[in-house]
Formats: C-alpha cells, structure tokens, sequence
C-alpha cells in the first residue's frame, strides 16, 4: 500500500520533475526486424533527486539506467514512464528495447516518432531511405538527425539482384546517394543560419561595474569575461574549451548566470550559444 502511494505521489510530480533536467543526446538504433534500441543521456539539473522520462511505445525490454561512471540507478516503470532516481548523478544515461516504433507494409519500413528535440536515427547497415517527413538536420552514413516534431523514415531493407559476375547489386542505392547529396547541401546550407549574426553593443566599464553587484565565483567571472573579450557572444562549446569545464558544469553555470539576468541563451540546432545582457 505504502509503495502505491509513493508511486502516486511520483506521478502526480511528473510535470514538475520531467522539466529538472535536460536532454543532450537522443539515439534510436533501428535493427533489422523492427526492434529499436532507445537512447537518451540526461543532464539532470541542480538538486534533483528524481526525474520523470515517458516511455516510447507500450512494450519495453532491457531497461538500463546508469550514471556517468556506469555505476546503475534505481528507477521505477509505472504508467508508461520511467521514474529515476538520480542520487549524485552529473549524468543518466538511460536504454531500452522496443517494437513498436516502426511498422512494415509490403517491402517498406517506417519508423515514426514524436520528439521534443533533435534525435538521431541509426538506420541498419543495408537500409535505404524512400521518404522523410521533413528536411534532416544532419546525414552522416547511416544516421539521419532529424528535428524535433512529428517525424518519420520509411525506408527498404536494400534489395540485392545477382549480378553478371555472381555478385550482388543495390537497386536503389545510386537514389538514396542522390537524395543524401540534395539534402546535405540544404541542410548545411540551413545550418549556417544557425549562429546569431547581429552584431552586440556592450559597453565594457559598465558591464564590469554591474558585475560588482552579483556574488559571482571564479568560473562564472572567467565565463563572463571571456564573452566580453569575444565581443559579447560566444558559444557554449567554446567557452567550456576555454576554461576547461566539463559540460555538465557548464550548462548549469549558464542557466544561473541566465537566471541573475546577465547572459541570454541561444538555442541553435547543433549548439547553444550565449551573450551578455547590457
């Protein structure tokens, strides 16, 4: 009885605990016969003590939790989603199994998903892509970023024809190489619109003289100064190399400063960026 409550009282929390973290990587490997390898690495924020992760699709198996070191956590499956207990995690990394997310009608094959953020669909070895509900962000060999929303791949598993000699020929392989050309050069091109062009106006002593009334430690000063000397706006990812903090610190470090007023977030479909605020 006593587990039931806890477990409806974990629930009733699942909107306020599911927005304490953020999502920095989402991979559906796709196999074969339809089955999909989940993956999601989760940045819970600060002071969390457990986190609230629908489930896709109705059957699971192999349900894996583990925190940066590989070290497992406790977590409970209840009304489809995954309530995780973080403990001291910086990171979570969660996986499972299931088959509900792709379908087969005659030879194609499709995978639909809904998304709050970009994902990466691993496609299998010999899979040839026939349609996409909207534009990739990315095509690298067999992995399509796709952006957040409602999307689908349908693809073939690739037919193989004997050749003159004996060997075996793609059918379609020449179209999809065709059509990943096409949409690389789209995407790349969408991409470039990506990083923030507008040029900042950021009087230097009086942001230095506002940073005085904050009770700032050493990393954020570095940050902040380090954005000044950029010309007010730098990515994240460069600013992490910068001063040398990992990625986990990093992001919260940003959504405190965020929080006081002095920068602004930038989300970009590859990377964030951050500027001071005047």
């Amino acid at each position: 009885m006593k587990r039931a409550f806890a477990l409806i009282s974990i629930l009733i929390l699942l909107p306020v605990v599911g927005a304490q973290f953020t999502v920095s990587e989402v991979e559906l490997t796709i196999y074969t016969d339809g089955y999909v390898k989940v993956h999601y690495q989760l940045i819970p924020d600060e002071y969390t003590s457990q986190i609230g992760l629908p489930l896709l699709g109705k059957n699971y198996e192999g349900v894996e939790v583990v925190d940066e070191n590989g070290n497992p956590l406790n977590f409970e499956v209840y009304n489809e989603s995954l309530i995780i207990y973080v403990e001291n995690a910086q990171v979570v990394d969660v996986s499972y199994y299931t088959p509900d997310l792709t379908h087969k009608e005659g030879l194609v094959w499709t995978i639909n998903v809904s998304m709050e953020y970009p994902f990466d669909v691993i496609l299998p070895e010999n899979a040839v892509v026939v349609d996409l509900s909207e534009l990739p962000l990315k095509i690298a060999s067999n992995v399509i970023t796709m952006p957040p929303g409602n999307q689908s791949i349908s693809y073939t598993l690739e037919f193989a024809a004997e050749g003159k000699e004996g060997g075996y020929l793609p059918i379609v392989a020449f179209l999809m190489l065709s059509a990943i050309v096409v949409l690389g050069f789209v995407a790349i091109k969408r991409r470039k619109r990506e990083t923030p062009k507008e040029e900042l106006h950021i009087d230097r002593e009086e942001f230095l003289k506002k940073l005085e009334r904050f009770n700032l430690n050493e990393d954020e000063k570095r940050a902040l100064l380090y954005i000044l000397e950029k010309g007010g706006r730098a990515s994240q990812a460069e600013v992490r190399t910068a001063l040398g903090i990992p990625k986990t610190t990093a992001w919260r470090m940003f959504k405190r400063l965020e929080r006081q007023g002095l920068v602004g977030i930038i989300k970009g479909r590859k990377e964030n960026w951050v500027e001071l605020k005047p």
